[in-house]
């Protein structure tokens, strides 16, 4: 398994987890983001930087993966094309997309989308908080454990 994360949006908390789960478990971790990222000198840890422009980076991921992989993303279409390659997708705040949950979860996100081009819904989600930091440990924690047997 090798973790690779749609770095660009990814908040810095999560991403120094990641980080910590790579150096202790020794797990290949790629960071992929449109800019240059400040990352840890260790040998399993590396950053890509892809070209601007709209989906790059999830291109890049996309086009990388294996299946069993896991992807760090926010970004729902990707969780749906990685899920459909047979790799994992987590997000953020530490909710695992699933075959089961991904295309309720597109469904949604296509209507607020609606609604927000019509002005009937503003905003994003609440701000990343101390909650979400810790869903996203134990969910890693859960998936490195279980992909270590």
């Amino acid at each position: 398994m090798q973790i690779w994360v749609d770095a660009d949006a990814c908040p810095a908390a999560v991403k120094e987890i990641l980080y910590r789960a790579a150096q202790r478990t020794g797990v290949n971790l790629t960071l992929v983001a449109n800019q240059s990222l400040n990352i840890p000198s260790f040998t399993n840890i590396k950053s890509i930087q892809v070209g601007s422009g709209f989906d790059v980076a999830d291109n890049y991921i996309v086009q990388h993966i294996e299946c069993g992989d896991l992807v760090i993303t926010a970004d729902i279409p990707l969780a749906a094309e990685v899920i459909e390659q047979k790799g994992l997708a987590l997000n953020p705040r530490g909710t695992l997309y699933t075959p089961e949950n991904i295309r309720q979860r597109l469904a949604m996100r296509n209507f607020m989308e609606e609604m927000r081009s019509v002005g009937q819904a503003s905003g994003g989600p609440p701000p990343f908080g101390k909650n979400d930091r810790q869903s996203f440990a134990n969910a890693l924690d859960r998936i490195l454990t279980q992909n270590q047997k």
